[in-house]
């Protein structure tokens, strides 16, 4: 029997700087389109905060011949599924469609990324639009408390200003400074477009190439470091519930102890036998959610815990989340430390059977670290972490004795920054 041999992903680069990235996928008779530009609202300054954002909405009030319905029938007729998202560093547009429309997917996309019309009259309703949209975060305490705790981390700097922006900095702008924006920040030097799935890759070069190819890149500083500075940032509201979030200084995307820190998330309060689970909410029952997470960026991190609990527990839920996080920076249980690693290499594989994550990690892994990474080798690196490494990361966490908490509900709940702090550094 003949055995099909199985292409990896190849990367190619056209002459205006735009990155290509095609991952053949045998088996499938459909792809994934992730086009990623490699900026985000870090790189807005504080009168522009939120640009980033309305910017992504108004890519879809019309695009080169096509109006806002247009553009969404085009692909939706096909039976496929148009979606964008805009983060700190990077600004993201999927589709997901049959094999055969990929020509079309890529002629919509670089039409929203290269061509939009932005019109006043769309930017004057969707300034509205998004003002409802930083009214309905204001007013759900689990996104509000995010966004606090961020503020409060990284103040007077744009990880800490909400991707949103303000009412104000969105209503600033028209159709020429958002434009003159599109350039700076859809930049073809930072532009990434990956497909996995059913593709054709001489069909796809040749796509790209038309479509992409005669873009040119003005100059746009890089942001400047983040520094996390943490804080103590509370909201008394009348809740059934208190929300929040516990941040410490973590390391970036290309620290060497990334994947230490994937694997203390994970010990920590990454699922149902994590530390936190297991103490916090099934001994104790102090809360009915917590988890811990981190959010990385290019040079810096934090790692988070989010937690939702009764008011008058908020205390006692801070303290005993503080005595986890100093317990495991301390010390690490084998085989803790062998479950962790099966739940974040297993997560890895499952991963590859979406072709949208596909699509979506390739390119942030060429965005971040400007070459891509195969699943086994991400997995030796997440099985080469040690207690030795883990201790190291643990000691890090503590050493500035810088932390944030966000705490959002009833006066109780006020408790939690005070009990926090005194349990992990005193």
């Amino acid at each position: 029997m003949r055995k099909t041999a199985i292409k990896g992903p190849r990367v190619h680069r056209l002459a205006n700087g735009v990155t290509l990235i095609c991952d053949p996928a045998p088996g499938f008779e459909t792809m994934a389109l992730s086009v990623v530009a490699g900026r985000g609202a870090r790189w807005e300054d504080a009168a522009r905060s939120g640009w980033s954002h309305l910017l992504e909405h108004m890519v879809f009030k019309g695009a080169g011949p096509r109006d806002a319905r247009e553009i969404v029938e085009a692909i939706e007729a096909q039976g496929g599924q148009l979606n964008a998202a805009t983060g700190h560093e990077r600004t993201s547009f999927q589709v997901r469609a049959l094999a055969a429309d990929l020509s079309l997917a890529l002629e919509i996309v670089g039409d929203l990324v290269q061509r939009p019309l932005l019109d006043a009259e769309d930017l004057a309703r969707e300034k509205r639009v998004v003002g409802q949209e930083i009214a309905e975060a204001a007013d759900t305490p689990d996104d509000q408390v995010f966004e606090l705790a961020q503020g409060a981390a990284f103040p007077d700097q744009p990880l800490g200003r909400p991707i949103l922006g303000e009412t104000a900095t969105i209503g600033s702008t028209d159709p020429g400074s958002l434009g003159a924006w599109r350039e700076r920040i859809y930049a073809p030097d930072r532009l990434v477009i990956s497909v996995a799935g059913a593709v054709d890759e001489d069909r796809f070069l040749a796509d790209a190439e038309r479509i992409f190819g005669w873009a040119v890149a003005p100059d746009m500083a890089e942001p400047a470091p983040g520094l996390f500075v943490g804080g103590m940032v509370s909201e008394r509201r009348r809740l059934e519930q208190a929300h929040l979030v516990f941040l410490l200084p973590a390391p970036g995307s290309l620290d060497d102890d990334i994947w230490a820190l994937r694997v203390f998330v994970e010990i920590l309060g990454g699922g149902m036998s994590s530390r936190l689970f297991q103490e916090a909410r099934e001994r104790l029952g102090l809360a009915y959610a917590i988890d811990a997470y981190s959010d990385t960026y290019a040079d810096v991190g934090v790692l988070g815990v989010y937690a939702g609990c009764a008011a008058q527990d908020a205390g006692r839920l801070a303290e005993v989340t503080a005595q986890q996080i100093r317990a495991l920076a301390g010390g690490v249980h084998a085989n803790e430390l062998a479950r962790a690693k099966a739940q974040l290499k297993a997560g890895l594989f499952m991963s590859r059977e979406s072709l949208l994550a596909r699509a979506e990690h390739a390119a942030g892994q060429w965005l971040t670290f400007g070459r891509l990474l195969a699943p086994a080798e991400t997995a030796r690196a997440v099985d080469a972490v040690d207690e030795g490494d883990m201790a190291r990361l643990g000691a890090r966490l503590l050493a500035r004795e810088a932390a944030t908490v966000a705490a959002l509900g009833p006066k109780p709940a006020m408790a939690a920054a005070a009990a926090f702090s005194s349990a992990l550094f005193n």
